[in-house]
């Protein structure tokens, strides 16, 4: 499941633009990672918002299309709860329910630094099949 997974982020762009790696996919999970990069960050020098959104946002649909196949986020929510400083961001999602047509999936979103892992973001969606 990994690797079909990997071919499925390859034919992202933007994904690729960002450099995104998926380290996990099984049913119900994901795991994707982003090498923090200076052109990844914004005035202060804290990872731009966007991109832990974008990296939230794609890991819960992954978890979501686990179950479900074919799919895009109808809605999420995204709390940020410090700024990211640090070398690697690692999302994590989880499917919390799903049925025929839609999932509800979390997502924790850390930053990887010489302290290890602190959460830095948490999402909340509604992922919906769309076949």
């Amino acid at each position: 499941m990994l690797d079909y997974g990997k071919q499925i982020l390859s034919e992202q762009p933007f994904s690729v633009l960002l450099g995104a790696e998926l380290t996990a996919f099984d049913e119900g999970h994901a795991e994707l990672s982003l090498a923090i990069r200076d052109e990844l960050t914004q005035n202060y020098g804290f990872v731009h918002g966007g991109v832990l959104s974008y990296l939230a946002d794609n890991c819960i649909t992954f978890s979501a299309a686990s179950v479900l196949g074919k799919c895009v986020t109808s809605e999420y929510k995204i709390n940020y709860v410090r700024p990211a400083l640090g070398k690697t961001l690692i999302a994590r999602s989880t499917v919390l329910s799903f049925g025929k047509r839609q999932a509800t999936c979390e997502c924790k979103v850390y930053v990887l630094g010489e302290q290890g892992e602190k959460l830095v973001a948490v999402a909340l969606g509604t992922i919906s099949k769309i076949e």
